[in-house]
């Protein structure tokens, strides 16, 4: 028989045992124990996975990105990178430096790049770049729209001083008038501390109105080359949605197997601007020059196309490039995306590339309008979609030796000389014609096509310099070598194997 009373407990045969309740205070102790317990192992894991990173933390993200659809290993691979923050670079500062910069969107991620290193060498205080909005392209994106500012402040804060504006005191709307000028083409370092330094010390405040292809090539310290490569392969990621986008085309397109490709620059401005009309009617033709005309910095007016086709100087038509991709031995189970704008003539001139290679496609039909809906009329922000996917692919093959082109072999050759073919222009419109007229058959031209591009697939090579003629000489972001390999003993492998 058992007795039960409030706060006691009572048996008939034993003497009764009070029960202390526990109190608010023992409760709370406890569960901060718990608390501090459970965090502490927290800490320990993660710090676990960074030091295992490659084996832990992405092993574990990938299962999840496999599941939701996300690549979260990506993000966490660069949340772990930049979770620790430099040193901030303590130094005294000749000045401010603004910048406009001018192009499309590769030639201002180059001027960036160009721009935080003059900073450096001169220490001065860079204004977070502006970008062209008054070009052909007229893409109204600000810099945080396309790049994270946050990150490229952040990641570069031990080697310049970064600010998002000026001080107020050097607004214009305080009287303050900025000393603006382009600085000289191509220039080295000699020229930024003898005759732009000087400038700092009178002005304070200079704003650069061009920047492409403001340093040189060749001829600049090491230390300065290594962080152009640095600004250009580490501080310079794009915005979280264009990111988050970008993952997403390479995964729908990954899922599908190998992916190659072409970077079509057959758009109305590049045919325009070159003079090439090879393939177009009289009509189009007519419209292309028309269009030349109409922008006054476009300084060459009368253009003889079939002659500058013959040089090498054309962008590969739709039609040439599916007769050299066949001829380099690609075939209908190829999966081809073509990195571009609005294709001149659209699907009529890409008809026969379509037919040679069915699994064509374009990032417009892999997203949905929706997806895309924030990126129309911003062609900077489309072009970036088009570089990600270009330096994930498999093999990259550019038309037309561009600032895209370029930057994106550059990138690929800095990951480890990825398979770009680098297509000789003026030997393929020969052997082109030659085939066409009859006088090649194909199995001569596919073997000449394969021959004379066995060198150019993205292989360690020393970058080309010619003193006095910079714009001849190979463009530094399209081979950093200074960025990987030391005297030019680089140990990476790439097959000269087309296939």
């Amino acid at each position: 028989m058992e007795v039960r009373s409030e706060g006691v407990q009572v048996r008939s045969d034993k003497l009764p045992v009070p029960v202390v309740p526990r109190t608010r205070l023992q409760v709370w102790f406890v569960r901060i124990c718990s608390s501090i317990l459970l965090w502490t192992f927290f800490v320990q894991l993660v710090a676990f996975g960074k030091l295992w990173h490659p084996l832990f933390i992405s092993n574990i993200t990938n299962r999840i990105s496999q599941v939701t659809g996300i690549p979260l290993s990506l993000h966490v691979g660069e949340s772990v990178q930049s979770a620790p923050l430099l040193p901030a670079r303590n130094y005294s500062s000749n000045g401010y430096l603004r910048v406009s910069c001018n192009g499309g969107l590769n030639q201002m991620r180059a001027a960036i790049c160009d721009m935080v290193t003059v900073a450096r060498l001169l220490n001065l205080t860079l204004v977070v770049p502006e970008l062209d909005k008054t070009s052909f392209w007229a893409d109204p994106s600000n810099f945080d729209d396309i790049f994270n500012v946050k990150h490229f402040i952040d990641s570069l804060r031990d080697e310049v001083r970064i600010v998002r504006r000026l001080p107020k005191k050097f607004n214009r709307k305080y009287g303050f008038i900025p000393f603006a000028m382009p600085p000289v083409s191509w220039s080295n370092e000699k020229y930024y501390l003898e005759q732009i330094l000087p400038l700092f010390k009178k002005h304070t405040v200079l704003h650069f109105n061009k920047t492409d292809a403001r340093l040189a090539n060749n001829g600049i310290p090491v230390y300065l080359q290594k962080l152009r490569c640095r600004v250009n392969f580490q501080a310079l990621k794009f915005s979280p949605q264009i990111e988050t986008l970008g993952y997403k085309l390479i995964r729908l397109l990954q899922e599908k197997g190998p992916i190659v490709v072409l970077h079509l620059r057959y758009e109305m401005d590049m045919l325009a601007f070159s003079g090439c009309t090879h393939g177009c009617t009289t009509k189009e033709a007519d419209e292309l020059k028309q269009m030349r005309y109409a922008f006054p910095w476009w300084r060459e007016k009368e253009i003889l196309s079939e002659e500058r086709r013959s040089q090498g100087l054309c962008p590969l038509t739709p039609e040439e490039a599916a007769l050299t991709l066949q001829a380099l031995g690609f075939n209908k189970e190829t999966q081809l995306y073509i990195a571009a704008g609005e294709i001149y003539g659209s699907e009529r001139r890409l008809a026969t590339l379509r037919e040679a290679f069915p699994m064509t496609v374009k990032k417009e039909a892999l997203l949905s309008p929706e997806e895309l809906k924030l990126f129309r009329n911003h062609s900077s922000q489309m072009a970036a979609l088009d570089f990600m996917v270009s330096v994930a692919s498999n093999t990259f093959i550019p038309t037309y030796d561009g600032n895209m082109a370029r930057l994106v072999e550059g990138h690929r050759r800095y990951l480890g000389f990825k398979r770009t073919i680098t297509l000789d222009r003026k030997k393929l419109v020969e052997l082109v014609d030659m085939h066409q007229n009859g006088t090649l058959s194909w199995d001569d031209f596919a073997a000449a096509v394969r021959l004379a591009h066995e060198k150019r697939q993205g292989q360690p090579l020393q970058r080309r310099a010619i003193p006095d003629k910079p714009k001849e000489e190979d463009y530094f972001y399209a081979n950093p070598h200074e960025c990987f390999c030391e005297g030019m003993n680089c140990h990476h492998s790439n097959s000269s194997e087309v296939l």
